[in-house]
């Protein structure tokens, strides 16, 4: 509480401005066996969330996504590309469609649909100890997410393979941590277009290529540290770009990593020694400005400076995720975590955003 006030102090001594007022909740956690067959092993989120409510939501996310005639027109040709989606996705799309009372179509938009507008803000940060902390804000321009957050827990021979925050009804994750070993957060990269969608897809299916947060998955569950997990965050292709952010367990494990779709365009790692204790990543190139109405960048790192690499913690990362307009009228959760103490991963659900 007193590194808190003092936060709140230096940010009025320096007009960066307070926490916005937002209210918050705890978002239900689903356990997620992956001993189990892929098209079963999401049922137990049936017992969390209505299934009407997850059918209807699934309907407001694609048609705020998927006009109305690509949709219809694109439909056969979705479904027919089915058999090219990898294993073990194409399995639990298949389940989910079965338990939801969707076709397989929307089922496979449905979670191509999540891969486009994710506008987020990132933050790895090293305090003076060595502690690595890691926090994200994931914005999207669909309310009913708020109602479909779930802390997820993946579960191999009954112990904790690694967990993540996503959205009832998506098989990828933008945010996860995989314990004693790395955390990591997706944010995308520039300003994508529902037209975009298409060609991710085809990008996807055809050239073998994974969504981004299908790749988040394997990394958290296949990569064996922090170097190993950049290593494949970096090099494996993807569908589109986006920013990887991880943070690890040893000093001067953080970095962001700029993606285009066949490598990297950029490492930006922590370098403490030279005072970059802290990287902040929202959705544009951290060499570049961003857009002029955009002052996410500016309020974080300014609020970062106030508080000092003396002061970081989870709860001072927290705070700066809640100020104005890092965090905004569209901010579906807030999560901070360090995976050198997998226990305190800890997700909030911005219930109605957050405002001046």
């Amino acid at each position: 509480m007193e590194r808190t006030a003092v936060l709140l102090l230096l940010l009025l001594l320096l007009g960066v401005g307070l926490p916005c007022r937002a209210q918050t909740a705890a978002p239900p956690t689903v356990n997620i066996s992956l001993d189990e067959d892929p098209e079963v092993r999401w049922m137990p989120l049936s017992k969390v969330f209505n299934v009407n409510f997850m059918k209807e939501a699934a309907a407001i996310v694609i048609d705020s996504t998927i006009p109305a005639w690509v949709h219809h027109a694109i439909a056969p040709i979705v479904k027919a590309l089915e058999h090219f989606i990898p294993h073990p996705y194409a399995g639990e799309i298949r389940g989910l469609a079965s338990h939801l009372g969707l076709n397989l179509s929307d089922t496979i938009m449905l979670n191509f649909a999540y891969e486009v507008s994710a506008f987020c803000t990132s933050i790895v940060a090293q305090d003076k100890n060595g502690n690595v902390y890691h926090g994200r804000n994931l914005d999207y321009p669909h309310p009913v997410l708020r109602n479909l957050t779930v802390n997820l827990v993946f579960l191999k021979k009954g112990k904790v393979a690694y967990r993540g925050t996503s959205f009832a009804g998506y098989v990828g994750l933008w945010t996860g941590q995989s314990p004693n070993k790395f955390t990591v957060s997706g944010d995308q990269r520039g300003t994508e277009h529902w037209w975009n969608w298409w060609k991710n897809f085809v990008s996807a299916v055809l050239l073998r290529r994974s969504p981004v947060s299908w790749l988040v998955r394997e990394v958290l569950e296949e990569a064996e540290d922090f170097q190993d997990a950049v290593v494949h965050l970096s090099k494996t292709p993807i569908i589109t770009g986006v920013y990887y952010i991880v943070g690890g367990v040893r000093a001067g494990e953080g970095v962001v990593i700029t993606r285009n779709r066949g490598g990297p365009a950029d490492i930006w790692p922590l370098d403490p020694v030279n005072g970059g204790w802290y990287r902040v990543e929202t959705n544009f190139d951290h060499w570049l400005p961003p857009p002029a109405r955009d002052h996410r960048r500016e309020t974080a790192n300014k609020a970062l400076n106030a508080t000092g690499q003396e002061h970081i913690n989870m709860d001072i990362l927290y705070q700066v995720l809640s100020l104005y307009p890092v965090c905004n009228r569209i901010t579906v959760y807030t999560t901070v975590m360090s995976a050198v103490a997998p226990e305190k991963y800890h997700t909030l659900i911005r219930t109605q955003g957050c405002h001046q």
